[in-house]
This record gives C-alpha cells, structure tokens and sequence, in this order.
C-alpha cells in the first residue's frame, strides 16, 4: 500500500513531484519555442541562399575574368 504520509498535502515527495512536474512543462515549452525559432531559421538561411544564388546568377561576367568563391573563407 502507498505510504501515507507521502500522500499528504504538503509533503516533501508531494512538492518534488510538483516541481518535478512544473519543470518538465517549462521544458516542454522552451523545447517547443527552440524547434519553431529552428525551423524560421531554416526558412531565412534558404531564401537568403536563393537570393544570393539569383543575384550571382544574373551577374555579367567578363570572359577570362576568374571567379571567386565567397563561401571559401578566404574572403
């Protein structure tokens, strides 16, 4: 049978539950609001990628003039 005295308002094994229960929401929530700012993240990189691959697209190049690579680090 279940102790009584755990059972009983107030009690410490109450109260941690409690807390235990309370911080597993917050994570809930946090976890929640992580994966949503991800994925608006995701979405902002690959339309700034389309952006960037359109305008570099669209740009006249002059023959023998060499390319650059903006994404080797060295720039």
């Amino acid at each position: 049978a279940a102790d009584p005295v755990s059972m009983v308002p107030g009690s410490l094994e109450g109260e941690s539950w409690c807390n235990e229960h309370m911080i597993h929401e917050r994570l809930d929530i946090i976890e929640e609001k992580v994966i949503k700012t991800v994925e608006h993240l995701e979405s902002e990189v690959k339309s700034l990628l389309n952006i960037i691959s359109e305008t570099t697209s669209n740009i006249p190049t002059i023959p023998g003039t060499p390319l650059i690579d903006i994404f080797d680090g060295q720039y």
